[in-house]
């Protein structure tokens, strides 16, 4: 089961310190990597990265940074120090601003250091559908932005993007098997979709193509939290083994 745990992302989408601690013990053993967001890392900073790296598990800064090229190369620097095991950016923050990123990292921990984080690239988020891209003046649909902002992550050097389970064929089309593709929106047949848009169950998903998955509120809001991360990942590893 390591291989699945491994790939399973636990979003660790709490508000205080001592939340996130009271996650990282009762899911230790059983989840590979914490997701901490925007709000934790806002009011506890890098406190909560060390909490999780001190219970053994890695971290995905997930604070989707988008700005000027200089500015997001020097946070991904501040990422990279942290030691954190993946961060993102927006991919719609276009090539030069991912390319500086990579570069500025490369020159500091090159890729065949095992310490590199891995550099992903949001395509769309998988709480948006058309509608929502038609009111910010996106009028391609998902199909067609998805893989089209993946491409341009990827020829930026960026190692992967964070994209709907429903968008993986198109990505790997566009962007080979070596492309890492994390999935959020991903809900396992006992849970509810919550705001997600665009779905899809664990195991589907990773026989899709995907490489890890986020999952948050299947297991949280689970009356027994460590059972339901554990049928995820027997889930996960039957897709994997099959």
């Amino acid at each position: 089961m390591n291989d699945a745990k491994q790939r399973l992302i636990f979003a660790l989408d709490v508000e205080t310190l001592e939340a996130a601690r009271s996650w990282v013990d009762r899911l230790q053993g059983q989840v590979g990597v914490f997701k901490i967001g925007k709000q934790l890392f806002t009011r506890c900073g890098p406190d909560v990265v060390k909490l999780v790296q001190a219970g053994g598990a890695d971290v995905f800064l997930d604070l989707k940074y988008h700005d000027i090229p200089n500015t997001v190369a020097m946070a991904g620097l501040e990422a990279l120090r942290l030691g954190v095991r993946m961060f993102n950016v927006h991919a719609l923050g276009g090539f030069e601003m991912m390319a500086r990123l990579v570069a500025e990292v490369d020159k500091v921990c090159p890729r065949d250091n095992p310490q590199r984080p891995i550099l992903l690239a949001v395509t769309i988020l998988t709480s948006s559908n058309q509608e929502t891209l038609r009111g910010v003046g996106i009028d391609r649909p998902v199909e067609v932005m998805v893989p089209k902002l993946a491409k341009l992550a990827k020829d930026a050097g960026m190692d992967g993007v964070v994209a709907s389970p429903k968008e993986v064929s198109l990505i790997r089309a566009a962007c080979g098997d070596d492309f890492l593709i994390v999935t959020p929106g991903v809900r396992p047949a006992f849970a509810s979709q919550d705001d997600q848009k665009r779905v899809m169950t664990p195991g589907d998903a990773l026989r899709a193509g995907a490489d890890y998955l986020v999952i948050g509120r299947p297991i949280s809001a689970a009356a027994d939290p460590a059972a339901a991360a554990a049928l995820i990942i027997q889930e996960m590893q039957a897709a994997l083994s099959g």
